[in-house]
């Protein structure tokens, strides 16, 4: 073998090896969030530290919302086994009601309540997006025709 060979072969190894590297880096730093959710049980089971952001979904509980002055509201999105409270300024989707599914985007704070800086409701009366299916099945709280 010529030494132009050998380089050529070490330089290929050393690709692949860099490429493995990476892909092991890409795969650690992105963790479980390549989730499109957690649910509230996710939530408490993962202990998901304050400020970190991240998307919850489930159901609004029945008998939470709570407005409060201007366009302040708070809310308990639930998946049968945990409850998380949620905090919202903004305007709500004008599906968002007690009683459907939800997914919110914010962070945690310090005492626990979810900062929301999204709200996104269902779009119709049929429709709830696959994940919060899931998520309903696996709390035992989905019953089939529901969708």
């Amino acid at each position: 073998m010529t030494p132009r060979k050998q380089r050529r072969i070490a330089f290929a190894i050393a690709l692949v090896v860099a490429g493995i590297g990476a892909a092991a880096l890409i795969v650690g730093a992105l963790k479980d969030n390549v989730l499109y959710f957690y649910s509230p049980s996710d939530v408490m089971a993962k202990h998901v530290q304050p400020g970190v952001a991240f998307r919850i979904g489930g159901l609004v509980e029945q008998a939470s919302v709570k407005r409060g002055p201007g366009a302040d509201v708070h809310f308990i999105v639930t998946d049968g086994k945990g409850t998380v409270p949620v905090a919202f300024t903004g305007v709500l989707p004008a599906l968002f009601r007690e009683g459907q599914g939800v997914v919110a985007s914010g962070a945690l704070n310090a005492s626990g309540t979810f900062n929301a800086t999204e709200v996104l409701a269902k779009h119709d009366e049929k429709y709830m997006p696959p994940e919060v299916v899931d998520a309903l099945k696996r709390s035992g709280r989905w019953q089939e025709g529901e969708q």
